[in-house]
């Protein structure tokens, strides 16, 4: 799906959260050091799309918070070994500059070793769950090196958001997420581990369907809308939010790695025609109750 040089979309962009919607948590936020921010966006430049907001981890949480959005779930990714530890005092630190607003997430590169022991540090420093990227990490969620992590997190009761849907894709990266990815390796992840609670991106792109039909069977599985509601990719049918369980569903923006105006997706929930309590779940009670915020998310 993804192919150097897709296009942006200089969409007029508002300059708060559109009116007549609920409070809003965006699950879904990129943050790292800006090194490693400016490797991103040349990655993006000449493999996929041209990223709209090139913005310092402050700026961008400035941004969404000065825009109205309640709280920022905030997302990192190990890209190689070695390296968790370091982004992981990374987001403890620049949470720390936004309390009450901002809840990170740990890092982490399946495999490598001290993972255990580095997702304990992680946690015990304030950090609330773990992000990986199937695409990017090349790991087989179904492999024995993922059992540790798995195993962290359900002990800890510590939420995982993990990228495992198949796209968007990209020749780019080094290995076939085709091979690794797909919705009934994910379920024997459910089944062996019942009470560790997954969040998939992008509603499971591209097994949609798949994945609507695994949230009406675990209680312990999200999706997030990152980038599937903004009309962006090509997609065989049209996504309807009402035909989801909604207390499974939750905004992601993508932000800042996105090639459109940041409230995109939120003007498509304005006029989606949901009803308001849907609203609420999508835009703020699932990511309240996955990440386990408080009853007011900008208190969390």
């Amino acid at each position: 799906m993804l192919r150097p040089h897709l296009p942006s979309i200089d969409d007029e962009e508002g300059e708060y959260i559109p009116e007549n919607l609920p409070s809003v948590v965006d699950a879904h936020v990129h943050i790292f050091p800006g090194t490693l921010f400016s490797a991103i966006w040349a990655w993006f430049d000449k493999n996929a799309w041209p990223i709209r907001y090139r913005l310092t981890t402050s700026q961008v949480f400035e941004h969404l918070l000065h825009c109205g959005v309640s709280h920022v779930i905030a997302l990192q990714y190990a890209h190689k070994p070695g390296i968790s530890r370091m982004l992981n005092q990374y987001m403890i630190k620049k949470c720390r500059e936004f309390p009450g607003h901002v809840t990170g997430l740990a890092s982490i590169y399946p495999g490598e070793t001290g993972a255990e022991e580095a997702l304990k540090e992680a946690f015990d420093g304030g950090l609330k769950g773990v992000k990986l990227h199937a695409h990017v990490q090349c790991f087989d969620m179904n492999g024995e090196e993922m059992d540790v992590l798995y195993d962290v997190c359900q002990s800890a009761q510590k939420p995982l958001v993990m990228h495992v849907g198949r796209e968007p894709k990209s020749k780019a990266y080094l290995c076939d997420p085709y091979q690794i990815c797909n919705a009934e390796k994910l379920e024997r992840v459910l089944r062996a581990y019942p009470k560790l609670r997954i969040c998939v991106p992008h509603l499971g792109f591209d097994e949609i369907s798949a994945y609507r039909k695994l949230i009406e069977k675990y209680d312990t599985l999200w999706l997030d809308t990152t980038m599937m509601l903004a009309e962006y990719f090509p997609l065989e049918d049209p996504i309807r939010l009402d035909g989801f369980r909604v207390d499974r569903i939750m905004y992601g923006s993508d932000f800042p790695n996105i090639p459109y105006a940041w409230d995109r997706e939120l003007r498509w929930l304005k006029a989606s025609g949901l009803p308001w309590e849907s609203l609420e779940w999508v835009l703020k009670k699932s990511a309240a109750a996955f990440f386990g915020l408080d009853e007011n998310p900008s208190e969390a």
